[in-house]
């Protein structure tokens, strides 16, 4: 009886576990949500050639911070064979945002202009891309 019982009490638990996992925040949606605020600062910047608070924030969002290792291989898992796909928007996001902080240093409107258009793009590819996919799966249809 026990031999039958173990199998599916292991079973149960790692079910559980999962279930718990998935309605879990994951650290990635925290780290979206300060992006959104930064990107948000950084609007306001711009509506006020605020260039030096633009160059302050641009590298919140160049070098935001990572999920956690776990967390990273849970999304890596779900990714699959278009994490190539999902690293080339962070690296486009990183990117710009990089030259979103040297034209607001060298005090280039246009050039901040320019960069923070194409910033909103990557973010807004990734998105469009990888957003929904990523409710659905960790926290289930909304």
């Amino acid at each position: 009886m026990q031999k039958v019982l173990k199998p599916i009490l292991a079973a149960c638990l790692a079910l559980a576990a999962t279930a718990t996992q998935a309605a879990e925040p994951l650290a990635l949606q925290k780290i979206m949500r300060d992006l959104g605020g930064n990107m948000q600062t950084v609007t306001d910047g711009i509506s006020r050639s605020d260039w030096v608070l633009v160059e302050k924030t641009a590298p919140l969002i160049a070098d935001h911070p990572q999920p956690p290792l776990a967390e990273k291989m849970r999304i890596m898992r779900f990714i699959g064979s278009d994490m190539g796909k999902f690293k080339a928007h962070d690296s486009a996001t990183h990117e710009q945002a990089s030259v979103l902080g040297k034209a607001a240093k060298a005090g280039d409107g246009a050039g901040v202009i320019l960069a923070f258009q194409k910033l909103q793009t990557s973010c807004y590819d990734c998105h469009r891309e990888f957003r929904k996919p990523f409710v659905e799966h960790f926290y289930g249809a909304r």
